[in-house]
């Protein structure tokens, strides 16, 4: 996740020798950590140390979201530190990507109904994505079909404005942009981190299915040996062990969100996207927080990193555009059912 520090809100901490940097969002008494301090392996403790101190004189906790690697082996089991999973995300070998369409009928099927529908993909460099008004018009339209307020932090939406060091995959019909998706470096595993996957309501089905073979094809082709698509939340199917190390109530609590938050954010239908992808294997999305009890007030916390506003009002504007969605079918339901009624009468 280091390469997410650089989006917008994200605060940074530079260490006293200037060899060290943390992106963090401070809010609700905790300093929620975008993954793990970025330094020389050999200075993770005692950056940890020298961060942490910091974070006391701000009357704060650390929470460490997305915590892996290293700094995963250094905190977890250490005293005065709790780990819970979060959700997962899925990864990827492109190097063995194309066996998975090879295997997998209704991939190939998305992909050829596309090219049949005259959808070409192909590669943007990022001086010619910066001056291309078709890719935000894409992006806002994408975005005005979201019923839930953007959300933030590791998840920016806005990518487009600073597109240094990512590669982004358009694809293209009758001249009109319909889709893009663009990465980020996973620099230490030599990877990329899916970020969007955007499309218009017109694009043709199997717009993304082709972005995504274009993406892995090319990645595979320069050498990379990982890719993920990024956090689904609250999944369920994750190592037994990693969901063992959540507190009873958080178990409940995100069973609870998952089975009943679909109107603000469709956990499953997210899940069932990327794993159409057989991807080849789930990791644990981990945090890590330096309290001997993982408390809600740290949850809320790490909600209110990714929402910006207080997680509650961010629930309240999703129940609101339900709402008005709702109403629109309702409506359209009813003048269907009118001039039904008309045409038997």
């Amino acid at each position: 996740m280091a390469y997410q520090v650089v989006n917008d809100g994200i605060t940074h901490w530079f260490s006293a020798d200037g060899d060290a940097v943390v992106g963090y969002v401070r809010t609700h008494r905790r300093c929620i950590v975008a993954g793990a301090p970025i330094c020389a392996g050999d200075r993770l403790p005692a950056v940890v140390e020298e961060w942490e101190t910091f974070v006391k004189s701000l009357g704060c906790r650390a929470c460490y979201f997305g915590a892996a690697g290293r700094v995963f082996e250094l905190l977890h089991g250490a005293p005065g530190y709790t780990t819970v999973v979060l959700g997962a995300q899925p990864v990827w070998n492109p190097a063995c990507w194309s066996e998975i369409p090879a295997r997998t009928p209704s991939l190939r099927a998305q992909m050829a109904r596309a090219a049949k529908k005259g959808v070409s993909v192909s590669e943007w460099d990022p001086a010619r994505a910066s001056g291309d008004e078709r890719l935000r018009d894409c992006l806002r339209r994408w975005l005005r079909t979201r019923r839930m307020p953007t959300l933030h932090f590791l998840v920016e939406p806005h990518t487009l404005h600073d597109l240094e060091g990512r590669r982004l995959f358009v694809a293209e019909r009758a001249g009109q942009v319909v889709g893009f998706i663009n990465a980020s470096p996973v620099s230490a595993r030599r990877g990329w981190l899916v970020e969007q996957f955007v499309r218009t309501d017109g694009a043709p089905n199997g717009t993304i299915e082709a972005l995504l073979d274009c993406l892995m094809r090319a990645v595979a082709a320069d050498g990379a040996g990982y890719v993920t698509m990024g956090l689904v939340p609250l999944r369920q199917h994750v190592d037994d062990d990693a969901v063992a190390t959540n507190p009873a109530w958080l178990g409940a609590l995100l069973t609870f969100v998952r089975l009943h938050g679909r109107r603000f954010y469709n956990f499953d239908g997210l899940e069932r996207f990327k794993s159409k992808f057989r991807p080849h294997a789930w990791e644990p999305i981990y945090a890590i927080s330096a309290e001997a009890t993982f408390s809600i007030r740290t949850l809320y916390a790490i909600a209110a990193a990714f929402t910006v506003q207080s997680p509650v009002s961010a629930v309240a504007g999703g129940l609101m555009r339900a709402l008005v969605t709702e109403g629109r079918r309702l409506r359209a339901a009813i003048v269907r059912r009118r001039g039904q009624t008309r045409r038997l009468a």
